[in-house]
């Protein structure tokens, strides 16, 4: 309504294509054409690779309602009847993958008939002869309508009915050698069938091709060999589809990446120049979000009304829109459930008229915890045990090393293999990281950069032994600090303050504040001494860096406010010895991390940690005349 608030009315959409379409936001602007949508268009790419919730289904369902010139589109979706029988199809005389194959061609073959029969008179006027023996065909198999992939398979299984091409049942296909040579002699006449009218009516020229897309595989597939074989056999038939039909025909099918990524086969190599993988930047998502607000409150929307009043200009010390777009993994359904989310947790939970930093932190939660969620969902075929190993991440640093990694991994080994002996081989140190990295759980530190998995980027190498976990996952893990450091508490300079004259008239203060003052100075000249060593560490994540250095630094506070208001009573001793003490824990939880066991500069600010809680001590406990500079 007009008179709502701008945040009443801006909505993200849908996390699904299927429901995005059904509610219109999807086509009234909400689809951010991206490269593979380009390369669908212009069939360039037959094969569309991405993660689950990457956009793929948003492609499909956009070029499906496109208003272009295509002359007829078909969508293949397979449900679990279809997906059964087609993992169980198999054929003597032939290999697996093969036999499967067939059936996708079959597929291919009686939509481009169906298509043929309503479009010959349409668009070209005539019906050659070709056409009319299609149309024969069809009928005589019962294939005129319906998408009955089951009973295609069971056809082909068995015998086709061929007397509209001129073959009589039981003459010169019974003299096959085997059930697959039958079957696909039988294929080859359809085949040449529609191939004969496509030519026949000079489509590849006369006008755009017939869109064949193929979609929500994931649905019927299982991390299972006649799962693969299913998948393995529709590449290898589309590909055959794509030079038997030519231009008449544009196959494009979408895959999710890890299923594609599993298979392994022969003719893999040929079809690596038909693939194009989806990825989105955080410049990529921010569009996608100016886009469907656009759609959902009116188009006149700015990107400056969107991330300054809709959204606050910042959350802490960072800008709105890369603090949740770093928090998301690169994909438009992350990004649409985490913009919701804020909205709803703003609109419907505390009725403001704007989202503030506290509707996002809140609303953070929830999304990791759902993603967390998600991502073992996600990959339950292929890894079933990835739940188990979060506990690993939990209420600890964000920054793993492979030793404390390893650490902890080997005291959940053995039950891990107890629960999953069928993965007892993948469940090792490496083969867990090499997991939650292909996953995206973690990335990898290399050079100045954490990478995760995406794009062409390498596997983890051996070599490599600092991890991150992903910044989408780290709410709901209790892992917000890099390396979760014990916290310095500084305490007020009066609690310092011991029983006496508060005011130092006795003779003896001003030595006593002299004293005091001096060793709080200490502190402070240690600290600065830490923090420059950290400083020099160039090569250590600046995230640990920097937290190294804020703790050290409200070391450096408490130890000025005692210098500023001490009167003469402050418990400079005690102050130092607790100083020295927390530099030592400092210095012991850094090696705990692991993180001391690579070049990075680490082992040096352990050795500084440690050499000045014992200066610190000897200060504490040595004599009026030294500072203890001779003993550094």
């Amino acid at each position: 309504m007009a008179d709502e608030p701008l945040l009443a009315r801006v909505h993200f959409g849908r996390e699904d294509a299927e429901r995005d379409v059904k509610d219109g936001l999807l086509l009234r602007g909400g689809f951010l054409p991206n490269a593979a949508y380009r390369a669908a268009i212009s069939g360039r790419k037959m094969l569309i690779i991405g993660r689950k919730g990457s956009g793929k289904s948003a492609i499909c369902m956009q070029l499906m309602a496109d208003d272009g010139d295509y002359p007829g589109k078909v969508l293949v979706t397979p449900d679990e009847t279809a997906g059964e029988e087609i993992r169980r199809f198999e054929l003597a005389g032939l290999p697996g993958d093969s036999a499967k194959a067939l059936i996708w061609r079959y597929v291919f073959a009686v939509h481009a008939a169906r298509h043929l029969v309503a479009h010959a008179k349409d668009a070209h006027g005539r019906k050659p002869e070709s056409v009319k023996t299609l149309a024969k065909f069809l009928k005589q198999n019962g294939e005129l309508e319906g998408n009955r992939l089951a009973q295609w398979v069971t056809g082909l299984r068995t015998s086709l009915s061929l007397e509209a091409f001129g073959v009589k049942a039981g003459l010169d296909l019974a003299k096959t050698t085997s059930e697959g040579a039958l079957a696909a002699r039988q294929l080859e006449l359809v085949e040449r069938g529609v191939a004969q009218a496509f030519t026949d009516l000079d489509c590849a020229t006369a006008h755009k091709p017939l869109l064949v897309m193929v979609d929500q595989l994931e649905r019927v597939w299982s991390a299972e060999r006649d799962s693969n074989s299913m998948v393995i056999g529709l590449l290898l038939a589309a590909t055959h589809a794509s030079g038997l039909y030519g231009l008449s025909v544009r196959l494009l099918l979408f895959l999710r990446a890890d299923i594609y990524d599993s298979l392994s086969f022969g003719e893999g190599d040929k079809i690596h120049g038909d693939e194009l993988r989806i990825t989105w930047t955080q410049a990529a998502l921010r569009d996608l979000a100016l886009a469907r607000a656009r759609a959902s409150a009116g188009e006149r929307l700015t990107d400056e009304q969107l991330w300054r009043e809709v959204f606050p200009p910042a959350v802490g010390s960072e800008e709105t829109g890369a603090y949740l777009f770093r928090r998301c993994l690169p994909r438009p359904r992350d990004a649409i459930q985490f913009l919701n989310l804020c909205q709803e947790t703003a609109w419907l939970t505390h009725s403001r008229d704007r989202i503030t930093p506290e509707d996002v932190r809140q609303a953070e939660l929830q999304f990791s915890a759902w993603k967390l969620k998600d991502l073992s969902l996600e990959y339950l075929v292929g890894h079933p045990f990835l739940k188990h190993l979060f506990p690993l991440f939990q209420n600890a640093g964000y920054l793993v090393s492979r030793a404390a990694l390893q650490s902890r991994f080997e005291a959940t080994e053995s039950s891990l293999h107890r629960l999953f002996p069928a993965y007892a081989d993948a469940l090792t140190l490496s083969g867990v990281i090499d997991v939650l990295y292909d996953v995206g759980f973690l990335g990898v530190r290399r050079g100045n950069d954490i990478v995760f998995a995406g794009g062409n980027d390498l596997p983890v190498q051996p070599h490599e032994t600092e991890f991150h976990i992903h910044p989408c996952f780290r709410a709901a893990l209790g892992a917000t600090s890099a390396i979760d450091l014990r916290r310095y508490e500084p305490g007020v300079a009066g609690d310092r303050l011991v029983q006496g004259n508060v005011f130092g008239f006795q003779s003896v203060a001003v030595s006593f504040q002299n004293r005091d003052t001096r060793l709080l100075g200490e502190v402070a000249r240690s600290c600065h001494s830490i923090i420059a060593q950290a400083e020099r560490a160039v090569e250590l994540t600046p995230d640990a860096r920097d937290e190294i250095v804020r703790e050290i630094n409200r070391v450096l506070d408490d130890a000025d406010g005692g210098i500023r208001f001490s009167a003469g009573n402050l418990d400079a001793d005690g102050q130092l010895f607790y100083t020295a003490h927390y530099f030592a824990s400092l210095a012991a939880q850094l090696t705990a991390t692991g993180l001391t066991d690579g070049a990075n500069g680490a082992a040096e600010v352990v050795r500084r940690l440690e050499d000045e809680a014992r200066r610190l001590r000897r200060l504490a406990g040595g004599s009026y005349g030294t500072s203890g500079d001779a003993e550094r």
